[in-house]
């Protein structure tokens, strides 16, 4: 009997026991473990709280990496523009005075300004030159080269001018303005300079009268060694198509006068005297002449 009790009360008193045991124990476990897995992530919710208080930080120190690295880009965008500004400036073309390869530099003329009165006629000429529509382009000769017939003697046919002064063809003065040119009678006429002495002649640049413009008739320019133009004489620019100066048919095309005047290639022809023709114009039977140039070097002597 005393056994049961005591068999009764062990049990009553190791039921609880073992169940204390395991389910206390598996509690505690479970809730350690719970614990443990809790733990961590705790600490990453609070290092992921710690992060986003940083953020802003952060985001505020990265504005200006942002600016940086965008303002960084732009010269990379602007690069080929930069690239473009930074290529080497073409390379000028040289002053009409500046020598080029070889001793040749381009004449230095000096043109007046346009002068044109009215509206441009209609020439009916046979054999006019059409307008070049742009600037003459430079003309080359050797370096050194300048206008020789600056402030020379001249002589005319007509020795008593209708208007203005033979020496006035060569006084330096282009313009188309009164007083600057001079009037020659009607028909044939012609001017003669004297340079004093030989010279190698590259280019004759003359103007009648560019005032209006007008077309002149039977221009001849020849040069000579001598005054009376009977020892070396050179025709280097013959417009009388029909030979009616006598001085033979020439091939030169009419042209219409202009502020540009009329260069001739005069290939580098060795004078002392130049003679310019001129038989009437589209507007009037007289003859007129601005100023004439003639460039050139003095032949060296021997």
């Amino acid at each position: 009997m005393l056994n049961k009790i005591y068999m009764v009360n062990v049990k009553s008193y190791l039921v609880p026991l073992v169940l204390y045991f395991v389910f206390g124990c598996g509690c505690s476990e479970k809730t350690s473990q719970d614990t443990t897995v809790k733990r961590p992530e705790k600490k990453v919710v609070e290092e992921a709280k710690t992060d986003q208080a940083e953020d802003p930080k952060v985001n505020k120190d990265a504005v200006p990496v942002e600016m940086v690295e965008t303002d960084a880009t732009e010269p990379t965008k602007k690069g080929p523009e930069k690239e473009m500004g930074s290529r080497p400036a073409k390379t000028a073309m040289p002053a009409q005075s500046e020598p080029i390869s070889g001793g040749i530099a381009p004449l230095d003329i000096k043109l007046p300004k346009p002068m044109f009165v009215g509206t441009p006629q209609n020439f009916r000429v046979a054999k006019l030159q059409k307008p070049l529509g742009k600037p003459r382009p430079p003309f080359l000769a050797p370096a050194g080269t300048k206008n020789i017939a600056f402030g020379k003697p001249i002589a005319s046919t007509d020795d008593a001018p209708i208007i203005g002064e033979i020496v006035m063809i060569t006084d330096g003065d282009r313009e188309a303005a009164d007083g600057s040119y001079v009037e020659l009678g009607p028909f044939l006429q012609h001017v003669t300079i004297d340079l004093g002495a030989k010279h190698d002649i590259y280019a004759i640049l003359f103007w009648h009268f560019h005032k209006q413009a007008r077309v002149y008739f039977d221009v001849i320019v020849q040069v000579a060694d001598d005054s009376g133009f009977t020892a070396n004489v050179h025709t280097i620019f013959n417009s009388d198509h029909d030979n009616s100066t006598g001085l033979g048919a020439g091939e030169d095309l009419h042209y219409v006068e202009t502020s540009e005047g009329r260069l001739v290639d005069a290939k580098g022809a060795q004078a002392r005297y130049v003679r310019l023709y001129s038989n009437g114009n589209t507007n009037n039977d007289l003859n007129h002449y601005i100023e004439v140039e003639v460039y050139g070097k003095l032949v060296a002597a021997m």
